[in-house]
């Protein structure tokens, strides 16, 4: 009977101890995502200025980082945060994009959008934020990237390694959250 609940306890830690050292690794990742959305935050201000004005109008943000690549047929991924600025609540997820064009090559790209409004923000964290509508809307003559204001409850910038990019392509896109990280 005894060696029984002395393995049954071993099974026990073990669990325990591997559940622990998920979480930490899950902390640490959290850490490292919140960390690289204040320092791409902090470079989009610097590139443009009323950028700051706008982050300041905005009851929430999202900052994803992220990589693009195809031959005619595109593909990408990345992962962000975002953030209600009320309640500081933080929601991690994950970014998928496609699409179809003409190009070659990869791109890592910085993605960030600012919402107006508690029910936008609301819209994206539900998943019922329509990317192709938004895309559209703010495109208009100036394009999302030198937007000097909120177009349908939404600021959207793409920073990539050339800089801040006049157009931001949304259209495509689909936000998950990341179970584990939340």
């Amino acid at each position: 009977m005894k060696l029984k609940q002395s393995l049954a306890l071993i099974v026990m830690s073990l669990f325990m101890s591997a559940a622990a050292i998920a979480q930490d690794g899950a902390q640490q990742r959290r850490q490292e995502i919140d960390l690289n959305a204040s320092q791409i935050l902090e470079e989009l201000f610097g590139m443009r200025g009323n950028a700051r004005q706008l982050y300041d109008q905005a009851v929430g943000y999202a900052v994803f980082s992220a990589t693009k690549a195809g031959f005619v047929v595109s593909g990408g991924r990345g992962t962000g945060v975002v953030v209600n600025k009320a309640n500081g609540a933080r929601t991690y997820m994950r970014l998928i994009t496609g699409g179809i064009g003409l190009g070659i090559g990869a791109q890592n790209y910085d993605l960030i959008l600012l919402f107006q409004t508690d029910s936008r923000l609301q819209d994206f964290l539900d998943g019922s934020w329509d990317a192709n509508a938004t895309a559209q809307a703010a495109a208009g003559n100036e394009g999302v990237g030198v937007a000097s204001t909120f177009i349908d409850g939404l600021a959207v910038y793409q920073v990539t390694d050339t800089g801040l990019m006049a157009w931001a392509d949304v259209s495509g896109t689909r936000f998950r959250v990341i179970r584990e990280l939340n």
